[in-house]
């Protein structure tokens, strides 16, 4: 017992420095694939909450279109030409996100902060700049998301500017 003691304590140092190093090796791999695959997550997490920012607008949007309709049958509400004026659709949610920055142009798109929401009234459309840019896939190159509102006679509709991707997926 006490042999096997002495042959343990007698192995080179160069042994267990090789030890150390491949142990510092695999942590050093396992913190970089957790990193990336955290930003993977991140970009996933953004995507969905994009989406889900779009679908509540557009049913803003839709809710809105309803009340005007029924305002105008009873003979309450504006005229043909209000039932499809373009407005800012962030005012007509409950809660603005708290992502929403206010009015920007296309051109002021370098100006404004990555992660948040626009509205452009020129054009009429809603503008997003993603967190990250390597998420976000433009055919024109462009930094942010454009969302065109069109949609006469029925109600508005959101309509991408262009095809955008997010990470390989559509953006719709």
């Amino acid at each position: 017992m006490a042999e096997r003691a002495m042959r343990h304590l007698s192995l080179p140092t160069w042994s267990r420095t090789l030890e150390w190093s491949v142990m510092g090796l695999v942590v050093a791999i396992l913190v970089v694939a957790f990193m990336h695959y955290t930003r993977v997550l991140q970009g996933q997490g953004e995507y969905a909450a994009v989406r889900s920012t779009l679908g509540a607008l557009r049913t803003a949007l839709v809710i809105d279109r309803l009340q005007r309709v029924t305002a105008k049958i009873s003979n309450t509400g504006a005229a043909d030409a209000v039932l499809n004026e373009p407005r800012n659709p962030f005012e007509l949610l409950q809660q603005r996100p708290a992502n929403y920055s206010g009015l920007a142009s296309r051109q002021q798109a370098e100006m404004v902060l990555p992660g948040t929401w626009v509205f452009d009234p020129a054009c009429p459309c809603i503008g997003y700049r993603p967190l990250d840019d390597r998420w976000f896939d433009s055919p024109s190159g462009e930094l942010m998301a454009w969302f065109q509102l069109q949609g006469a006679p029925g109600p508005l509709q959101l309509t991408g500017k262009e095809v955008y991707r997010w990470q390989g997926q559509l953006l719709d």
